[in-house]
């Protein structure tokens, strides 16, 4: 008897695997590919998809780097780092852009208001602060409407949410697919499981809209 109650329960348990396998792969996001006819968005895209691919862990930690072209150890990150890296595989150095613009523009970018205690441009870090990069798409970019229309985000594009929590602001970047589901066009980011591509663009109140370059 406590045979054929094994040989049972070992049977429901391997059908219910089953099932729920099944089930994940049914539910899991699927997307349609479109196209992008300009050729620097599109390797731009791509350079963020390939972000997708890197074993990268959270961390937000301030580090000393190089510069220019200075970077924080391969295998660490945070959503602006996704941004940077992304943009430096299409040959933009936004560490290197960001911080000699705040050497002339200090006091116009939203620095003393979230972190008072700099009192100067500093590469290490500057470029890795979603305010930041805000201003610097808008002066040097284009500043886009924020609307719920799923067609006016278009892939290259740069988009920034508020978040609750100790880290109230995020960044991600347009890619060239959407969503089979919702049909709303898809995004690299790192939230804080590595840089992933997801339906989530509707998912934070957004912020700001850009197109770098314009």
């Amino acid at each position: 008897i406590f045979l054929k109650y094994f040989v049972n329960y070992f049977m429901l348990k391997r059908l219910y695997i089953i099932f729920f396998l099944v089930f994940i792969s049914c539910y899991k996001e699927t997307s349609i590919k479109i196209d992008v006819p300009d050729n620097f968005k599109k390797e731009l895209v791509d350079a963020a998809l390939e972000r997708t691919q890197k074993d990268i862990t959270y961390d937000g930690r301030y580090f000393d780097i190089d510069y220019p072209d200075g970077d924080i150890p391969s295998n660490l990150g945070v959503c602006t780092d996704v941004i940077v890296r992304s943009f430096r595989e299409v040959g933009v150095d936004l560490q290197k852009l960001v911080h000699e613009d705040i050497l002339i523009n200090f006091n116009k970018y939203p620095i003393k208001k979230h972190w008072p205690s700099q009192s100067k441009a500093d590469h290490n870090i500057d470029h890795r602060r979603v305010p930041n990069l805000e201003y610097f798409f808008s002066k040097h970019g284009k500043s886009l409407p924020v609307t719920k229309n799923k067609e006016n985000y278009k892939p290259g594009d740069i988009i920034t949410w508020n978040l609750m929590g100790s880290s109230p602001w995020h960044i991600g970047i347009v890619v060239d697919e959407v969503s089979s589901k919702t049909n709303n066009p898809l995004i690299v980011h790192n939230i804080g499981r590595g840089p992933v591509i997801d339906d989530v663009i509707f998912k934070y109140p957004i912020r700001g809209h850009y197109r770098f370059p314009k």
